[in-house]
Order: structure tokens, then sequence, then C-alpha cells
């Protein structure tokens, strides 16, 4: 069998994918993977072959951080991106549909050119999908006041521009839900388990949730006190006032702290002897040894935390990361950081840290994990799809 698969250029949607894609490649079947230079490396260590998109101009610096940003906030805006990348990626792969015949096309939840591709050329399509799986019900984890919504409804007409833009060029959509919204029709592998998937019930049968994808340890990292304190907030977040009121909070106690902070860690100097600063590390190395995890709920992030059995400091910076939040602390998983204060901080650590019921809860999840059919589950999925 031959796939296409296509993904956005974000480590966060790529790295849970990895597993699957070399469950196929070993396998026997064919995996043409369109991605970005910088994920070439580990694609091709899958098993997959590399399709570059680096070259084709859509239109808009998305190395920007502010463009970046907006994405999420400007419906408008995204839907421009959407249909320019669609459109400037529209005759390469066109020309590579010709030449793989692929049958079956696998996207991102958010590579929509991916299920463009599908619906143009009538190939067999599944969704991959990194965070929870949306539908009207699970939707209400991410609530979007009137404001939002009314700015939806302003951006209309533009929308409506660019998708006409597509249908120019044979894409057969009919309004945005058409690219944005997959409904119990379409065939979805979800990276979690339905028992942490909220509203899993209302989905259909075409949705596989397999678990997350988790690497194994490569080199332990040493636990030096009886309680390990690992903070993470992506490599986006840059809230110095945050940072040091941890590092300044957390220095006074006996704890073993390890904060990952993206990128210039060097910024903090005279650090306590109890607290290390990296620009980054291996995460599963320090949840194995972690007792409590300060996170921004990443879906990837929170997972790898609940895998290890670690209850959760929740501190979302993003609607879809409120979901993850939220879904943690009604499974008893976690306790939200209601600001950052040294004094907050520090004693929402405690809370968590002190009471066992945190995590008993977290380990309920990963049982739930262990339980999923994982890549193996998926691949049989992919291979009925693609008869």
């Amino acid at each position: 069998m031959r796939i296409a698969w296509f993904c956005i250029p974000a480590h966060g949607h790529t790295n849970p994918t990895l597993g699957l894609v070399k469950e196929m490649a070993d396998a026997g079947h064919e995996v043409y993977y369109f991605t970005f230079e910088p994920f070439r490396e580990k694609v091709e260590a899958a098993g997959a072959v590399f399709i570059g998109c680096d070259d084709y101009d859509i239109g808009m610096d998305m190395s920007s951080q502010e463009n970046a940003d907006r994405v999420g906030k400007d419906i408008a805006f995204a839907t421009e991106l959407l249909v320019s990348s669609t459109l400037a990626l529209d005759d390469m792969v066109s020309e590579k549909m010709e030449e793989i015949k692929p049958d079956i096309i696998v996207a991102d939840s958010v590579a929509y050119w991916g299920k463009l591709t599908a619906m143009k050329h009538d190939i067999p399509f599944v969704s991959s999908t990194t965070t929870f799986a949306f539908n009207k019900y699970s939707s209400q984890y991410m609530k979007h006041g009137a404001a939002e919504i009314g700015k939806m409804l302003f951006s209309m007409p533009r929308i409506n521009k660019q998708l006409k833009r597509l249908q120019k060029k044979g894409y057969p959509v009919k309004n945005i839900l058409d690219v944005v919204q997959n409904d119990n029709e379409t065939n979805t592998i979800v990276y979690t388990s339905s028992y942490f998937q909220p509203c899993a019930e209302t989905f259909s049968d075409r949705y596989h949730f397999i678990g997350p994808s988790i690497r194994p340890v490569t080199q332990p990292m040493e636990k030096t006190a009886e309680k390990t304190v690992y903070i993470s907030m992506g490599t986006v977040n840059q809230n110095r006032e945050f940072y040091r009121n941890c590092i300044s909070a957390l220095g006074r106690t006996d704890w073993q702290v390890i904060i990952s902070m993206g990128t210039n860690p060097e910024h903090f100097e005279d650090l306590p002897d109890n607290v290390r600063v990296f620009e980054s590390v291996d995460q599963m190395a320090v949840l194995e040894i972690a007792d409590a995890f300060l996170t921004h709920c990443g879906m990837n992030s929170a997972s790898e935390g609940l895998y290890f059995r670690v209850p959760l400091v929740l501190f979302p910076q993003t609607p879809e990361q409120d979901a993850v939040a939220k879904r943690t602390e009604e499974l008893g998983a976690g306790v939200r950081l209601p600001g950052i204060s040294e004094d907050e901080i520090l004693d929402t650590l405690k809370t968590v840290l002190d009471d066992p019921s945190y995590r008993e809860s977290a380990a309920t999840i990963f049982d739930s994990f262990r339980k999923c059919g994982g890549a193996a589950e998926a691949r049989a999925f992919l291979e009925e799809v693609g008869k």
C-alpha cells in the first residue's frame, strides 16, 4: 500500500505520528511524508520518503511569531494561510499524486491541504489528530465567547473570497466547515485514549483512539532529592517573571527542580543549588523521576506526564491547552495554577505533591493509555481503509 502523509511544520504534530509511520514502513508499506526540511531526519529515520514543501511561496512569513499567533485567533487570516498554502503546493502535490498514486492520504487535522488533496483527487482520507478530537460536544471544552463568534461572522466575506480561490483550482469545497471540520464519517486516528478524550461516546467507530506515542528513555536522569519538580512551558512561552518566581520560590525548598526553558537559560544566574535550568531536556528521562510537572498543557507534554503517572500543575496558554487542562482537572490528575506569584506557584505544587489522589488519578489515565491498541491498531485501520 502507498500512503501520502501530510503534516504541518511542528514537532508536536510530527512526533506522535512517527511510531505509526515506522509501523507502516516495517510492514512493507510505502509512506511518502510531505513536510519541511527541519523534519527530514526524523521522518526518514522512521522509514518514510521525505518530500519537502519548503520551496513554495505561500505569501506570508510563518517564521514570524506574530503571524503564528494570529493563526489561532483570526479565522480569516488562518483561512488565507490555508488557501495560500494549498494553492502554492497545488502543482507539486498534484504531480506527486500522479507519480505516487497513493491508496490513501493521511493528513494532520490542521494540515488542511492534505484533506483538500484527498477531496480533489478522490483518494480515501484519514485524519491524524494529535490534539483531542473535536465535535459539537467536545468543542465545549474550547468555549468561544460572543466576541469570538461575532468576529467569525464579520470575517465570513473574507473567508468566502478565499474559498473561491480553491474552487477555481478544482477543489470541491462549499464552505469553511468542509475544510476544517471532521464528522463521524471521517476516518480518524487520535493519539489518546477514549478515557482521556472528552465526550468519547459521541464519536463513531471510525475514530480510533490509539493512545499517545511515547518514545523510550535514552539517557536516564539522576534523582537527587525525595521530591522532583519539573517545569516546562514549551518553546514559545518566555514569561521571565514566571520563571523568576519559580526559581525564587522553589529555591527555598529541598526539592530537586528541573526547568526546561526553551531559549536563553543563561539569562538566569546565581541559581539556587537545588534548581537546574536547561534550554532543553530529554523530557521522558525527567518525567521518569518527576513527582510533579508544571506544564503549559500541550497535548503531548500532558500525555507524557500522565503516562509516567506524574500529577500535573496546569498553566494553559491557548484554548486547545485549556481543553487539556479542563479534562485533566475533571479526571482528578491535576490542579490549575491560579497565578504566577511565588506563593501561588509553591502552594499549588505542594497540593499535588502532598495529596496522593492526584498521582492515583494520573495512574488511572496511564492505565487507559496502556490498554490502547497503539500503532498496531492504527496500522490495521489504515490497511482496511486502503483496501
